[in-house]
């Protein structure tokens, strides 16, 4: 119980990190650089989207705990690579990586302490492409783009893992 409560406190305090980097990016944006963005952002996906995942509260509610660590397991694990793109200026994209990796390190315990370690280590692990061709030197308005995207991603994923 004391796991679960420092892991839901500290995806929590992740969920409202990504809030607040993409509302303080979105404020930084033109209207209608916005307006195109949030056109674009919704034709496209995040990478993690291919992790299946409940797909509301009903579903939510008839799923197992194991399962449903398993997913935000996987989640927070998706974002291990491309959190270090989230990195600037400010202090709290610089403390995102190092909280990624404590909270899988306490789902990862909550998982062994719910269930047989084998259903969970001898699941194939889910493989996610680092984001696409995010990392590539980009101009302008696809960087713009780009870390939009990342931003946008980060925190519904966020949701999802606390969620």
């Amino acid at each position: 119980q004391r796991l679960f409560s420092i892991a839901v406190s500290r995806v929590q305090h992740l969920h409202l990190l990504a809030q607040r980097l993409f509302s303080d990016f979105e404020s930084s944006l033109q209207t209608e650089e916005q307006r195109q963005l949030n056109k674009i952002f919704l034709q496209d996906f995040c990478n993690s989207d291919y992790i299946i995942s409940p797909i509301d509260k009903h579903e939510t509610q008839r799923s197992s705990v194991v399962k449903l660590l398993a997913i935000s397991y996987r989640l927070v694990e998706s974002w291990e690579f491309p959190s270090r793109s989230l990195y600037g200026g400010s202090s709290p994209r610089n403390q995102i990586p190092s909280k990624l990796s404590e909270l899988k390190m306490g789902i990862h315990f909550l998982i062994r302490a719910n269930q047989d370690t084998e259903i969970f280590s001898g699941s194939a692990t889910l493989q996610l492409a680092p984001y696409g061709n995010y990392y590539q030197s980009l101009g302008g308005d696809e960087s713009l783009r780009r870390n939009y995207e990342l931003l946008a991603c980060f925190k519904k994923d966020m949701h999802k893992v606390e969620t």
